[in-house]
């Protein structure tokens, strides 16, 4: 007998005797006893045999009543009790099932904490969604780090890039608040706005290293971007959250990770889409195809400024460093 079915005929023998049912078997066994004691004391006649008869039946009525009361209590455990747990297990699996559902609309599946270094276990994730991939959308201040990702990976897709303009310098604004929140009082504002330039025109050569692990590049730059970093792909979105001013004081913020279920990946999908169709920005394209000579005379469209070969040898060996530290600090492997 398992120990379910042990509690359970442990709870009915309880049931039985301490409640009137089993105060009233009590009272005929005392009663049977107590005539057949009264019985076996007396002389032999017609007396003792009409009060042993008393006695024997109310032991028998007594017997046969104990066993009708635990089958009935079985029967009804049965026929009352268990449908109502069973009803009770289905109502909470719908109701388990129903907030599953919610969580998976409108709760992130990670979290990921602010950190002043590359977070491994984050990297490992968001490969995991981007080898799986044939869509990555990317919207950042620059491209550098959707670069460095599809460097590590052999596999043709689609790349759609929303970067800040580099020829307007209000687009640096919110960055580069953050960057100086992050460096202190100490913080240089034209230092921190060079480095950010710097960046955006390292991210260009780094997105233009990767055409060949792309079927295509589409930029699109923005005059007024948004400062969270968005990075999407087939089953996941990733927004880091640059607009979290308790964030500052670590370079990078905190990122939430929503699955393919939810109304953020729906809503930031169709956003994103609408800024790439958008006719009021400015769209580029790059393709494996893409020579050296012409990715210098998109450069110079995108950014309003030419470079020679030199200075693009300059920017592609600062990506590279960029991209071995970052793979590294991320255990991405080289």
């Amino acid at each position: 007998m398992s120990a379910d079915a042990k509690r359970l005929r442990s709870n009915l023998l309880e049931e039985i005797f301490w409640t009137r049912t089993g105060l009233l078997l009590l009272i005929l066994v005392v009663v049977s006893g107590s005539t057949m004691w009264l019985a076996s004391a007396m002389s032999t006649g017609l007396w003792r045999d009409f009060v042993y008869a008393i006695g024997t039946g109310t032991l028998v009525t007594a017997v046969v009543g104990f066993g009708q009361t635990l089958i009935t209590a079985s029967a009804s455990q049965r026929a009352l009790v268990e449908p109502l747990v069973e009803e009770s297990k289905r109502a909470l699996r719908e109701l388990s099932a129903e907030y599953r559902a919610l969580n998976s609309e409108f709760f992130p599946t990670h979290v990921f904490e602010a950190s002043s270094e590359p977070d491994p276990a984050f990297n490992k994730q968001m490969m995991r969604d981007l080898h799986s991939t044939r869509q990555y959308f990317f919207r950042g201040f620059s491209g550098r780090h959707a670069a460095a990702r599809l460097l590590l990976d052999h596999a043709d897709r689609e790349l759609r890039v929303i970067i800040a303009d580099p020829r307007d310098g209000v687009t640096m604004t919110g960055r580069t608040r953050y960057l100086l929140r992050h460096e202190g009082a100490e913080a240089d504002h034209e230092s921190v706005r060079h480095k950010l330039r710097d960046d955006a025109w390292i991210g260009l050569v780094g997105l233009f290293l990767a055409r060949t692990r792309c079927v295509r590049v589409d930029i699109t730059a923005v005059t007024d971007p948004r400062i969270d970093r968005l990075e999407m792909f087939d089953d996941s979105v990733w927004l880091t959250l640059y607009s979290n001013a308790r964030d500052a004081s670590t370079l990078y913020p905190r990122t939430l990770r929503f699955s393919e279920r939810s109304f953020v990946y729906g809503m930031e999908r169709a956003d994103f889409l609408r800024v790439c169709a958008s006719r009021t920005e400015r769209h580029f394209e790059i393709t494996p195809n893409t020579t050296r000579e012409e990715f210098l005379a998109l450069f110079h469209k995108i950014t309003g400024t030419a470079i020679d070969e030199e200075r693009f040898r300059d920017f592609e060996r600062r990506f590279h460093h960029f991209r071995q530290k970052f793979t590294h600090a991320a255990e991405l492997g080289s």
